[in-house]
């Protein structure tokens, strides 16, 4: 991150040595903020968000020690230096105590100064990196390098490529398992901000009552449960990237908000008055035709303005039959935990040649995985994959195939064929979400909806 985007805020009653750390700081490139006493900083750390204060212990009205309580208490991701003019052990102690990163005597060196101020943006890139560690590695272990050389997968990149080095939003639209967190990570790592937080949200996975505390974090008391404040993720991500996947899920009562962050960058946190800002550039995703979700008012279309700025429409596994060879070879040659390398016949690329894939790239994915299992002489033939005897063939729950393209509603077709997976795989709710390429919140509205019933 460039020093120009980091915020020192210092704050101290004299002026002249305020006005010297301030011409200190902002020389070395820091983008510098004042404060005259405790009251001041308080109202300014309510309304912007800082990376490192610097702050005097002894002032009027409300002194450092106070201030430091309240930043720890609100934001405790703002590292705190602490600045004092007497020697005082138990002042030190008490500052450590409390939160401080650090306790410097006054006066100091503009070298140690510094160093401070650089070690405590270490610090606190540190505890950032803790908090997305988990969704990179999630996002690292599940998805490798874009594989393919189809010309529909050759666009998408192009496009991909030429929209990552700027700041405009982008909006990832395909069907289910075809790859669109890869291609928001693709545009990240070519993106100015690559090296800096790159955070997931799944908005279908987050029930509709949490979404908004999760994103913008909620304040102590906020609801039964808000025993202490916590941050949101725009917070983790600033200066970063946040990836808003399955936006069409998002509750129709927080999209004003979203909307509004992605306009000014400013928000509330649950139960919170005051306006924070946070810098992350967007990145979304959806499964659905967000204008038929306009039309049908269960999406806003200002928000979709914002963010479909640039759209990226991904093909379907049947728009790219040329990239299944590579794709089944990059599966048992990187992702296949098995102790003994598998290999595949022929006749097995031909019948996943012919398959109609619903369920994309990650139904792909399933089934290599499943067949590289249960393969005999570690060759996976045909018989090993567990693929629907015609490509165009739906089993029935009667005992007879009915044929797509029929008169059959579509709806039936879907209750037929959601049926047919959970009974091929047991009632495994997970595999079924996996394989039809749904998340699991959307499986078990389906199962409810149409009754499913299986052995």
């Amino acid at each position: 991150m460039a020093k120009k985007d980091q915020t020192i805020l210092v704050v101290d009653d004299e002026e002249t040595f305020r006005y010297m750390l301030s011409t200190l700081i902002s020389g070395a490139g820091y983008t510098v903020e004042t404060a005259s006493d405790g009251i001041a900083a308080i109202n300014a750390i309510q309304t912007n968000l800082y990376d490192v204060v610097l702050c005097d212990v002894r002032m009027p009205k409300v002194d450092g020690i106070e201030v430091l309580k309240f930043i720890k208490t609100n934001y405790p991701r703002t590292e705190v230096v602490m600045l004092t003019g007497t020697a005082d052990v138990r002042i030190a102690v008490e500052c450590m105590k409390t939160g401080a990163y650090d306790h410097i005597l006054k006066p100091t060196t503009s070298d140690d100064l510094l160093t401070t101020i650089e070690r405590a943006l270490e610090h606190q890139q540190l505890i950032r990196n803790n908090a997305v560690m988990k969704t990179e590695l999630e996002r690292l272990q599940g998805n490798g390098d874009i594989i393919g050389e189809s010309t529909a997968l050759r666009r998408v990149l192009d496009v991909a490529a030429k929209v990552a080095p700027t700041e405009s939003t982008v909006l990832i639209q395909g069907p289910s398992g075809t790859g669109k967190e890869l291609i928001a990570n693709y545009i990240y790592q070519r993106s100015e901000r690559y090296g800096l937080p790159f955070v997931t949200v799944n908005c279908a996975s987050i029930p509709d009552t949490l979404i908004e505390a999760e994103l913008f974090g909620y304040e102590k008391g906020a609801f039964t449960d808000a025993q202490k404040m916590k941050p949101g993720i725009v917070e983790i991500a600033d200066k970063g990237t946040l990836f808003l996947d399955e936006i069409g899920d998002i509750s129709p009562i927080v999209q004003p908000k979203i909307l509004r962050f992605i306009q000014s960058g400013e928000f509330r946190r649950v139960g919170g008055n005051q306006i924070l800002k946070a810098d992350c550039r967007i990145l979304s995703a959806t499964n659905k035709n967000l204008k038929e979700e306009v039309k049908e008012g269960r999406f806003r279309e200002d928000l979709l303005y914002r963010l479909n700025v640039i759209t990226i429409e991904l093909p379907s596994l049947q728009q790219r039959r040329d990239d299944i060879p590579l794709l089944v070879n990059s599966f048992l040659t990187t992702r296949m935990k098995t102790r003994v390398p598998k290999s595949i016949s022929d006749k097995a690329i031909e019948v996943l040649l012919s398959y109609d894939w619903p369920g994309n790239i990650r139904e792909l994915e399933n089934v290599i995985e499943r067949a590289a299992i249960l393969c005999q002489n570690n060759i996976i033939e045909p018989r090993d994959l567990s693929l629907p005897n015609s490509p165009m063939t739906l089993p029935s729950t009667n005992g007879r195939d009915s044929k797509v393209g029929t008169t059959i509603p579509l709806k039936e077709i879907e209750r037929m064929h959601i049926e047919a997976v959970l009974q091929s795989l047991r009632g495994n709710k997970t595999e079924t979400a996996k394989i039809l390429g749904i998340s699991l919140k959307t499986l078990y509205t389906k199962i409810q909806q149409y009754q499913l019933r299986w052995n």
